[in-house]
């Protein structure tokens, strides 16, 4: 029966299961710790600080996205929380319900829509904001300052070599074919 399993247990058993293979092993536990931390992250943000507010990860990603860039088309604001439109559809939904977006008629093409932080919304981020960034320090608090740039950099490089070569990569791999629509997906917030 499985249960919950620390990370150097999953790192043995790995290890053990893939011992006869010939494989690029650091940079497999390197992709393999970004998701588990990545999950463990949201899991303990979502349970903690954003609980009391009743948000869960990706609506505090689509206010984030909203806060930081204003008034955006959904289009962009689902490519920036790195969701389909079809999530965020449901997302805004619940978020206008609450009072904290508007959602409004693009002025020059009426079948494009606008979403902004409402006057509640932007309180709600000027208070939820700092506690958040208090649990981001609390869940990085095993590493130093320089630890925590030399991650962000790691990070930042990870990402750019999917922004300028993954296009090509996955076209290479499907022998040329377009890749599936994206369904749903999730990032941490910039």
């Amino acid at each position: 029966m499985a249960g919950h399993r620390s990370i150097v247990e999953t790192e043995r058993a790995v290890q053990a299961k893939l011992s006869g293979f010939q494989l690029q092993r650091e940079q497999m536990a390197a992709v393999a710790n970004i998701h588990r931390a990545a999950a463990a992250v949201r899991s303990h943000l979502e349970n903690s600080v954003l609980r009391p507010s009743e948000l869960t990860w990706t609506g505090f990603v689509v206010l984030w996205v909203l806060w930081i860039w204003g008034e955006s088309e959904t289009w962009s604001v689902a490519e920036e929380a790195g969701i389909s439109k079809g999530t965020l559809t449901g997302i805004a939904r619940t978020l206008e319900s609450r009072g904290l977006v508007t959602r409004s008629i693009h002025p020059e093409d009426g079948r494009r829509v606008l979403l902004s932080l409402s006057p509640e919304g932007e309180k709600l981020m000027e208070d939820l904001f700092p506690a958040f960034n208090t649990e981001e320090a609390f869940v990085v608090s095993r590493l130093t300052v320089e630890e925590c740039r030399q991650l962000a950099d790691g990070l930042r490089a990870v990402v750019a070599q999917l922004e300028e070569f993954g296009e090509g990569r996955r076209r290479e791999l499907l022998g040329g074919a377009e890749p599936a629509p994206r369904r749903s997906g999730r990032r941490p917030r910039p």
